[in-house]
């Protein structure tokens, strides 16, 4: 079950895949916000309002997995969706193990991904 207005946050460098997965959400009834870097979404107010991030390994910068440590540090309870174009065992137990709800490797499906994100926002 969807949340129609909950708002996703997507942070990967690809304009593809930001606008993949926005429009993927948003037809779902989800609100998307897309960053380009993991900076540009910690200096947004994004992270007091989602309800969910999904966010690349690989970005520019601070990369996925530091992001997803320092959204824990802020006390922050959201949940976080890994992916990645590079299946990577370690850094997938890495990021399940800081708590990603999800780890996908691109390209992923979008319903998978929505999959997710409804177990993730359900009851929220």
């Amino acid at each position: 079950m969807t949340r129609p207005g909950a708002v996703i946050a997507a942070v990967d460098d690809d304009r593809r895949v930001r606008d993949s997965v926005q429009s993927v959400l948003e037809s779902a009834g989800y609100e998307a916000v897309v960053f380009e870097s993991a900076e540009a979404f910690l200096r947004s107010d994004a992270l007091s309002r989602v309800a969910c991030v999904i966010v690349d390994v690989r970005l520019p910068g601070m990369d996925g997995l530091e992001l997803q440590r320092r959204i824990a540090r802020q006390g922050r309870r959201v949940p976080v969706i890994v992916v990645t174009a590079h299946d990577d065992a370690g850094v997938r137990r890495l990021a399940l193990q800081h708590g990603a709800i999800a780890f996908l490797v691109k390209p992923f499906d979008g319903e998978a991904l929505l999959a997710h994100i409804a177990r993730a926002t359900n009851g929220r």
